[in-house]
């Protein structure tokens, strides 16, 4: 299964030259790394990056994090991926630009 990040151009370029990061600011201050599943990876982009370009959607297989990788519920109850250590620059599956459109971001399309 995969998990999506959603990061700042900054952030992405950071994390390719470091190699991994702690996360974005909020990561940081939450003590872990949000993710999203495909189906709640639309509604994270509305509700935390409303109007902002120059985004980078990350993709992860779950599997492959291990027990770093914890399912707690938060928005509405949902279970969301949450990451207890770094991000590692070698566990990005595929990364894709997260252009902002007329109705919002626009996904790649057949996120799974």
């Amino acid at each position: 299964m995969l998990i999506y990040k959603i990061l700042r151009q900054s952030e992405w370029d950071d994390l390719r030259a470091q190699g991994q990061t702690a996360g974005a600011p909020v990561d940081i201050a939450d003590g872990f790394i949000h993710f999203s599943t495909a189906s709640q990876a639309a509604e994270t982009a509305a509700k935390h990056f409303t109007d902002e370009t120059d985004l980078t959607l990350l993709a992860l297989n779950a599997d492959a994090l291990g027990d770093a990788l914890k399912w707690e519920p938060s928005r509405g109850g949902a279970l969301f991926p949450h990451l207890y250590g770094p991000l590692r620059l070698s566990d990005v599956t595929w990364h894709a630009p997260l252009p902002l459109g007329p109705n919002g971001h626009e996904f790649p399309i057949g996120l799974e």
